[in-house]
């Protein structure tokens, strides 16, 4: 069992350890150490415990003396985006991919998504008395979703989509019911499958065997165009092609990237490396993984050069948009978070507008292919010093990684990242928010990049042993 973490991705931690009063100690830190505007704006995804911690954070703020717009359940990005334009700040509550036994709660300022030194400031702030000020309003407006699906009605328009078969794999996202009303907004024909009224923590970016194979079989008996959905809270998208092949988050990212006619490029290390060799963008930057690092490059991206075309994307598919795009249909607004719609859609309306189908367009790109997973139940320190243990040592790398071709260089931008003599690349990583050890690798055959993460994280539990259980 580990105490609840907070940084730059929130707060996360055991349900049972996210008490009243550890969330209001975040709430106070929160609106202590950041600006609000005018108020909070307040959603939360469909986890059993989500309803009880958001109605926790409403009433610390209003002991705040802060108002509170309860937007109920609503995608993460949709929240952000609503209170983005009124110049407020959000709390979403949601555990995003992680298992139902887990929540947590993400912040943001009016300009987007808390930085670090803003992570700082919210620690710092922790154990703070309450202020017991006049109690703030709160009143509920569900609009925000709706602005959010107009936004891409708009801009991609009522025939982007026309007459695809599109399968949404609804689970337990709560953008369940708009995946479906944005597919048929667009003139799509919407198969809804798979809903579940229990919780299922579906990571985008790493999908286990069972469900790719349940995405094979919903395309074959439906003959769909495409299969989409999202993790919970719906920052992440996950596409799937008319052969139920998923399509890769850094793939799709290239692809809407290309679509929206960015030029520059922000993009975590693990992403596939392929998009340095598109000639259609001058510039790509590399980061640490994470949001806040990517708005960070493309915050100083736009610094020196105003008029530039900047996009962001991470390897799970979540894509950042930082300039005002042309859509098929009408201009898109930046939106400097995480969304799971713009990845889905414009890949797809590419498609139909091409008459290609999407397998088509993926394979127009550089031929590299990412894998990721990652095992559990490993304590973070204990993936850290494994880690440290590589890093620093020739030797222990060369035992770890002993039937691969031989080093070539090695990137230590975030954990360890080893490009071998034959082109494959293994990159560790301990999660930031999780008793988890991550692996991503690329090769120049799918199979191989599948292959190397299988043999890694094999190698990772007989090494450090791992349990499902914390």
């Amino acid at each position: 069992m580990m105490a609840p973490k907070f940084g730059t991705s929130g707060l996360r931690g055991l349900v049972v350890e996210l008490t009243p009063d550890l969330v209001a100690d975040y709430c106070r830190a929160f609106v202590a150490a950041c600006p609000t505007g005018g108020a909070v704006h307040l959603g939360r995804d469909l986890r059993p415990s989500s309803p009880a911690i958001a109605q926790a954070v409403r009433a610390a703020l209003r002991d705040e003396g802060i108002s509170v717009i309860d937007c109920g359940a609503l995608p993460t990005p949709a929240l952000a985006l609503s209170a983005m334009a009124q110049g407020d700040a959000a709390i979403m509550v949601t555990g995003s991919h992680i298992p139902a036994d887990r929540n947590g709660l993400k912040f943001y300022v009016p300009s987007g998504e808390i930085s670090k030194a803003d992570e700082v400031a919210i620690n710092g702030h922790l154990g703070r008395a309450s202020a017991h000020a006049s109690s703030g309003f709160a009143r509920e407006d569900k609009s925000a979703t709706e602005g959010y699906l107009a936004r891409y009605i708009s801009g991609f328009g009522r025939d982007a989509l026309r007459d695809m078969r599109i399968g949404v794999y609804q689970h337990s996202s709560v953008a369940r019911d708009l995946m479906v009303a944005v597919v048929e907004g667009l003139g799509g024909v919407a198969i809804p499958l798979g809903r579940s009224e229990t919780f299922i923590p579906v990571d985008t970016e790493a999908l286990d065997e069972q469900t790719r194979t349940m995405l094979a079989g919903w395309c074959a008996v439906h003959g769909l165009d495409a299969i989409i959905s999202t993790d919970g809270d719906a920052d992440r998208p996950m596409v799937a092609d008319a052969n139920g092949r998923i399509v890769a988050g850094d793939v799709l990212g290239a692809l809407t990237a290309r679509s929206l006619g960015a030029d520059v490029i922000c993009t975590p290390v693990s992403s596939n490396s392929m998009v340095s060799e598109m000639s259609e963008f001058r510039a790509v930057h590399l980061t640490k993984i994470g949001s806040p690092f990517v708005i960070d490059a493309m915050e100083k991206v736009r610094a020196q050069s105003p008029d530039a075309r900047v996009v962001g994307y991470e390897a799970n598919g979540g894509f950042l948009l930082g300039f005002e795009a042309k859509g098929p249909a009408g201009p898109i607004a930046p939106l400097m978070t995480r969304d799971c719609l713009l990845p889905i859609l414009a890949p797809l309306a590419t498609a139909h507008a091409t008459g290609r189908p999407l397998a088509s367009l993926v394979a127009s790109l550089p031929q590299r292919f990412t894998a990721a997973d990652r095992v559990a139940g490993i304590p973070s320190e204990t993936s850290r010093d494994f880690l440290a243990k590589l890093i620093q040592d020739p030797a222990a790398r060369q035992s770890f990684f002993a039937v691969q071709a031989p080093e070539s260089q090695l990137d230590l931008t975030d954990g360890l990242r080893v490009r071998f003599e034959d082109g494959s690349i293994v990159h560790l990583r301990p999660s930031g928010n999780a008793p988890e050890f991550r692996c991503y690798a690329e090769a120049d055959l799918a199979d191989t990049a599948q292959k190397l993460v299988a043999r890694y994280l094999s190698k990772l539990r007989e090494t450090l042993g791992a349990s499902e259980a914390e």
